[in-house]
């Protein structure tokens, strides 16, 4: 019997580490989630660095028939609140007596540019009765609101009131730690959120924490609850099943960016008007921009000069 005592005696060590180890205080999701906010915060300062592109299609559908559809480059450019955005490219289709109109820019620019509707005749996107504008009213208003320029204190090209990741957004909010998870190729917490107030209309989700910089990989939000009826009968609109996916990566200086938005929901408006809205960006071709200015005399202007 001898031969098996070296045997007890590694399994009454091995126990004895997992025992210490199991004792061992764990994270909490509260823990997690401050460290994340504080991330997020620093990460809100550091983008303000980056100049980057916007590739982006928002389309409204009623059924399977696609009623507009908009594609756009969007040059996004940091300022002091937020950020700026000059529109380079779009293209869109507006279906108009059954056929699209086709454009390359908004109803109100000076330069008209006639294209076929599909039956040989010429349509212009000027010449559409702004009460048969809905759908393309609705997209650009679903791109203002959520990618574009409204959102002006984001400097991410993202309204930054979808995700409850900063200090200032997370007092308001319950988290859950539900274990580990690998996603996009890095090992994360897995944590579900929801508002505190369980009356409150907010975000609930779920959030997949890169374990080793405590930044988000992936983000999920839905509304945390319905509209009340009263609200839907007030103003006629429901959002059902709304939404919003984030996947964040790091850039080469490790400052961790939301690198794609996407989105699929419903709208009814007045109880006669119903789309379905979807969303894709892609934010890309980050720049980081590098000036400092030097003052050699009084005399001498202020030089600004990009460092190698």
């Amino acid at each position: 019997m001898a031969p098996l005592r070296p045997c007890l005696l590694l399994l009454v060590f091995a126990l004895s580490l997992i025992s210490a180890h199991a004792q061992q205080p764990s994270v909490t999701a509260d823990q997690i989630m401050t460290r994340v906010a504080a991330n997020q915060d620093r990460s809100e300062a550091e983008r303000a660095h980056y100049v980057f592109v916007q590739h982006a299609r928002v389309l409204s559908r009623k059924g399977s028939t696609i009623r507009c559809e908009e594609t756009t480059d969007t040059r996004i450019t940091p300022t002091p609140t937020g950020s700026t955005q000059q529109l380079l490219t779009i293209q869109g289709r507006l279906l108009h007596k059954g056929s699209y109109v086709t454009y390359n820019h908004l109803p109100d620019s000076k330069h008209a540019k006639d294209t076929s509707d599909g039956d040989g005749s010429k349509a212009n996107i000027e010449q559409i009765d702004e009460d048969e504008n809905t759908d393309l009213d609705l997209v650009e208003n679903i791109r203002a609101n959520l990618l574009g320029d409204k959102p002006s204190h984001s400097k991410d090209g993202i309204n930054n009131s979808l995700f409850p990741l900063t200090s200032k957004q997370q007092g308001d909010y319950a988290f859950v730690l539900r274990g580990h998870e690998p996603r996009n190729g890095r090992d994360t917490f897995h944590i579900e959120f929801h508002p505190k107030d369980k009356s409150d209309i907010g975000w609930k989700g779920d959030a997949w924490i890169d374990t080793a910089t405590f930044e988000p990989v992936v983000i999920r939000t839905a509304l945390s609850r319905n509209l009340p009826l009263g609200v839907r009968v007030l103003l006629g609109t429901n959002v059902p099943g709304i939404g919003f996916t984030a996947i964040y990566a790091p850039q080469p200086d490790g400052v961790w960016f939301p690198v794609s938005l996407g989105s699929e929901f419903k709208i009814h408006v007045l109880y006669f008007f119903s789309r379905q809205i979807v969303i894709a960006a892609e934010n890309r071709d980050f720049e980081k921009t590098h000036v400092t200015s030097t003052i050699l005399n009084a005399e001498t202007p202020v030089v600004a000069k990009p460092q190698p």
